[in-house]
């Protein structure tokens, strides 16, 4: 982890930071830059910002669609009907993606992402105006 990234985290419990880290030993992870190979080769590739509304309100990258992680796995069957369709999932900083990922691998989703570094890194790698 990065010295940024590094104290960011240790602004946050150590239990939420477990849980965090749990989480992302089960999901798929990329990070700006994977992202970017992803959008420029992926055929069908569906982005969800997961942040809260004014989040997503405030800047969100070209074509994805908000799903808060409050209501992702109430909602998430009527966006998406097909299991193995490629989800990337971001949010500020990749901790609230990776947890929302893993539901979403535990409800059955098979080809689940999240942005290690969310919209900071999205942003870092310039694919936001």
């Amino acid at each position: 982890m990065d010295a940024d990234r590094l104290a960011h985290a240790k602004a946050h419990p150590p239990r939420f930071l477990a849980r965090v880290e749990s989480c992302r030993s089960r999901v798929q992870e990329c990070d700006g830059e994977g992202l970017a190979a992803m959008l420029t080769g992926e055929a069908g590739l569906l982005i969800i910002d997961v942040r809260e509304r004014h989040e997503f309100e405030a800047g969100h990258l070209a074509g994805a669609v908000h799903v808060s992680k409050g209501v992702l796995e109430r909602d998430i069957e009527a966006l998406v009907g097909n299991v193995d369709a490629r989800l990337v999932l971001y949010c500020g900083g990749g901790f609230r993606s990776a947890i929302a990922a893993a539901s979403l691998v535990d409800m059955g989703y098979t080809d689940v992402w999240s942005v290690w570094g969310g919209w900071r890194a999205i942003k870092a790698a310039g694919l936001v105006e």
